[in-house]
């Protein structure tokens, strides 16, 4: 895995071995961030269900002022504090650990990933409602192309869906 563009570009990121997380793969991550472009410079960045760190990490290289990283898997937790530290990015990220679903309301962010299990299909319903809540600028969850989310979820509104292969990616805003 590795930072696709920016201050990182080409920089190798530590994973960690097993299926407890499933990166976003380089392709989808361009597109996001693509997407996001205009809105990524100086933002807070909170990248949930973080794994390994790579979207928010991502985020970082492309101008985020800061980025908050959610991950309740310890070994995914040192992997993102240890890629963070190979790019001396520490002083511009918090990583926070514990389930998404306690700490999502503690910490605001202008853009908002998140990227559950697949398998949590419950947790999705659970995280929009939290998101209705948080009201950031824009949330973007990365599901499977076979889940479909709501259009709405209270103020929230999907604004746009991009599938690629199994992904996709839906777009919310106010």
């Amino acid at each position: 895995m590795r930072v696709i563009a920016g201050e990182f570009r080409s920089r190798r990121l530590k994973s960690i071995p097993g299926d407890a997380t499933r990166p976003t793969p380089d392709r989808l991550r361009e597109t996001l961030f693509d997407i996001l472009a205009t809105r990524i410079k100086g933002a807070t960045f909170l990248d949930g269900y973080a794994g390994t760190g790579a979207v928010g990490i991502e985020a970082l290289s492309r101008g985020a002022a800061h980025a908050i990283f959610l991950e309740k898997n310890w070994a995914a937790l040192e992997a993102i504090r240890e890629n963070l530290a190979s790019l001396r990015a520490e002083r511009r990220a918090t990583v926070v650990p514990g389930p998404l679903l306690l700490t999502l309301a503690r910490h605001p962010a202008e853009i908002v990933f998140l990227d559950p299990p697949y398998s949590l299909e419950r947790e999705y319903r659970a995280m929009l409602d939290l998101l209705a809540q948080a009201l950031p600028g824009i949330a973007v969850v990365q599901h499977s192309v076979r889940l479909a989310l709501p259009e709405e979820q209270g103020p929230l509104y999907r604004t746009r869906m991009v599938r690629q292969g199994d992904n996709a990616l839906s777009f919310y805003a106010r």
